[in-house]
């Protein structure tokens, strides 16, 4: 019956992380002994300080709809982390909550994209990148990259991928599978090349900004001049903080294209799950250092794995 089916969701892939893991849990009760490396998941637990506050949300009858874009004290936690974290200063009108960072790319994805417009991923990127785009009509266009530049794009690469259809670039720093992490310098290189071209726009996903072992850090390329009102930043509390279930993500974006996701996610979800956004408030009010246990955690396993690979 699949003729039955729109050809949108007949041409769209299954999420291949999805499928990875379901083919993990199906082995794993069959008795046999798997290491699942396919969702980006934390093995820890959600922090106890997050879950009172969701606790704490219940006994205080948080059960109705929220605002669409989210509460407002949480979007005030959000303009916090944002400049506490990556000296980027929002207004309440440029947040967005979602129902996960997914969500959050999605509706980027659909209030920008018309058909045929390009939309840069250099290689590898997060696999369900180029299917959120095809699903709104856009083009993915992949731009492959090697060792020789630890696998991140370069200015070069940009330019010559870029064309009279492309309206957007979409970039993972971490990079989501390869780990790379832009430096300043490599994304002021490609900001030279995006101020070229006036009508395109980027999606930078930093859900692993915390997952970080670079010496120089974590940067957003909206903090490079003139790049600010060209980017939607797009993040999270699923990988640094253990809330993969609980499904929050969030932009700050140019007021015009926030304005568009609120209007786009008011159709499709509506606000999303209003204990889970009371929570994320203790959350990302909380210093970093109060879930630094587990990036260390992830660091000794990482360099674990660097040894034998070396070995």
């Amino acid at each position: 019956m699949n003729h039955l089916l729109s050809d949108r969701i007949n041409n769209m892939s299954t999420s291949a992380t999805l499928a990875m893991a379901a083919k993990t849990r199906e082995l794993k009760t069959q008795g046999k002994d798997i290491i699942g490396l396919s969702l980006g998941e934390p093995d820890f637990n959600t922090p106890d300080f997050i879950k009172e506050a969701a606790i704490q949300a219940i006994n205080d009858n948080y059960n109705s709809y929220s605002p669409v874009d989210g509460y407002a004290d949480l979007k005030d936690a959000i303009i916090t982390k944002f400049k506490r974290d990556n000296h980027l200063t929002y207004t309440p009108n440029q947040i967005v909550v979602s129902t996960g960072a997914k969500q959050s790319l999605a509706n980027v994805a659909g209030v920008m994209l018309n058909e045929g417009d390009e939309v840069i991923l250099p290689c590898p990127y997060w696999v369900s990148y180029s299917d959120i785009v095809k699903l709104y009509d856009g083009v993915p266009v992949e731009v492959p990259t090697g060792i020789e530049t630890n696998f991140k794009m370069t200015p070069q690469q940009l330019e010559a991928a870029i064309t009279p259809k492309t309206k957007m670039i979409w970039f993972s720093s971490p990079c989501n599978p390869s780990g790379s992490v832009y430096s300043k310098a490599e994304l002021e290189g490609l900001a030279e090349v995006i101020k070229k071209h006036p009508n395109i726009f980027v999606v930078s996903d930093e859900i692993y900004e915390l997952i970080n072992y670079t010496k120089s850090g974590h940067y957003s390329i909206a903090q490079v001049d003139g790049m600010y009102d060209r980017t939607v930043t797009v993040n999270g509390v699923s990988k640094a903080v253990a809330m993969t279930g609980w499904r929050i993500g969030y932009i700050g974006a140019p007021e015009w294209i926030a304005r568009a996701c609120n209007k786009m996610q008011g159709q499709i979800t509506s606000g999303a799950n209003c204990i889970a956004q009371r929570a994320v408030i203790n959350a990302l009010n909380a210093s970093p250092s109060k879930v630094q246990y587990m990036i260390d955690e992830f660091k000794v396993r990482r360099d674990l794995v660097l040894d034998l690979l070396n070995e």
